[in-house]
């Protein structure tokens, strides 16, 4: 029999999987749900369907187990909205980023040969674009879109991968601005946003984040076209009496803009600045920094100007620095090292990611279609946060997810043996053996 507290533990996953099943009409797809989530937590070490089905206690067909994530009617984007209404903590840093799945052959929605941050290189992949609330202590995956760059988007192909009608190309970085709008209709608090240049690049995301006054650091690339402080503007010239009279303001004709990385290379060594932002596991992390106010140059084209943020340049402390910058907005009084470590909260995301992929299996999808994706995608988020849930309860922030997760395999495991036909053969014979030993 399972003990008090195994039995405990199912009860939970009961419950937290019972605020899902609004999702489905009906009760053989809720019971695929609860089949899928638990296989993601069993102790298969390939979260492929039919290896999570294998080790299941009570799995039904595996058609059935199949058909539910690649043809059953329902809907991935429900269960996302359901789970950002159901996660317990509210407050905390949004981290917006981009997560990789490297793959073989070309048949998988979404694959071409783009950077793969897995590898560090550009290689046959998949990318999701993700969203985490970061509360200083948990991170909590809250939504992601697959990436599909416009040669997934011809008639062929979206017929053999299942992509809507609907579905258009979209850049990442608009990507990230419709998580954001998602997870802040949700209710959370949100304290900041992070991400890297990926999306502080993209103008209209910072335009969204100041509009909401919300602050943010946003690595951005060297090349990107500032001007120093805020420049001044001047009235435009009386009219000449022919055509429509000019009534937007201009910038004085000495007016210049400087990129990120030609700033930075005027900085002597004494204004870069040693920081450290928090304790690493051996050593504090830290790095030289210097900052300045700057309004970037993307709006002048359509004659206006962006607001005024901090240009944070980060160096490497090692032999060969390498340089990074960002652009922060906090007030024109935060400190060198409030700017470091608000950039530096997106680094959380990477535990994060290796929790989904080593424990739950983020990246074991082996579908083709746009539909199986995102179904796999969103179960695994649920199964990820009934696990920081139980690192939660336990008011433990040292114990590792890899260890609840084990506690949590022994009582599946345990479960999955009792459930066997021959089970109590197998007990009376072991009770037998060493009876007669």
């Amino acid at each position: 029999m399972l003990d008090r507290t195994a039995t405990a533990w199912l009860r939970r996953l009961v419950t937290w999987l019972e605020l899902f099943e609004d999702g489905f009409s009906r009760e053989r797809q809720r019971g695929a749900m609860r089949r899928y989530v638990t296989g993601l937590l069993n102790d298969s070490r390939r979260k492929s369907m039919e290896a999570m089905w294998a080790r299941l206690s009570d799995p039904g067909t595996y058609q059935a187990f199949q058909h539910f994530i690649t043809h059953a009617p329902w809907d991935a984007e429900a269960l996302w909205t359901r789970l950002r209404a159901v996660i317990p903590e509210r407050r905390g840093v949004l981290i917006l980023d981009s997560t990789s799945f490297p793959k073989q052959g070309t048949a998988s929605v979404g694959v071409a040969r783009q950077y793969c941050g897995a590898l560090g290189k550009t290689a046959n992949c998949q990318v999701a674009v993700t969203i985490a609330l970061w509360t200083g202590v948990r991170a909590w995956f809250v939504g992601a879109y697959l990436y599909l760059p416009e040669a997934w988007l011809t008639s062929r192909q979206r017929v053999r991968a299942r992509i809507p009608d609907g579905v258009v190309f979209r850049p990442k970085g608009q990507l990230a601005l419709t998580l954001w709008r998602q997870v802040r209709a949700a209710g959370f608090d949100i304290t900041a946003v992070v991400g890297d240049a990926e999306f502080g690049n993209n103008a209209t995301l910072r335009r969204a984040l100041h509009r909401a006054k919300l602050p943010y650091a946003l690595g951005v690339s060297s090349d990107l076209t500032v001007f120093l402080g805020t420049p001044r503007l001047v009235a435009p010239p009386a009219g000449t009496g022919k055509g429509r009279p000019r009534t937007r303001p201009l910038l004085p004709p000495d007016t210049t803009t400087i990129e990120a990385r030609a700033w930075a290379a005027t900085q002597p060594p004494r204004q870069w600045r040693l920081v450290s932002w928090r304790n690493g596991t051996h050593a504090p992390r830290r790095a030289r920094f210097c900052a300045t106010r700057v309004t970037p140059a993307h709006d002048w084209r359509e004659r206006r100007l962006a607001p005024e943020v901090w240009l944070l340049c980060e160096r490497d402390c090692g032999p060969e620095p390498r340089t990074r910058y960002y652009l922060v907005h906090l007030p024109a009084t935060a400190s060198l090292r409030a700017l470091a470590r608000l950039a530096h909260q997106r680094w959380a995301i990477e535990q994060q990611y290796q929790e989904l992929k080593d424990e739950i299996g983020l990246d074991h999808f082996e579908g083709r279609t746009l539909p199986g994706w995102q179904r796999h995608v969103v179960l695994t988020a649920i199964a990820y946060s009934f696990l920081q849930q139980e690192r939660r309860r336990r008011g433990q922030t040292h114990l590792t997810l890899p260890r609840v997760r084990a506690v949590i395999q022994e009582v599946l495991t345990a479960h999955f043996f009792m459930t066997q036909p021959h089970y109590f053969k197998w007990m009376l014979a072991l009770k037998d053996v060493e009876m007669r030993n």
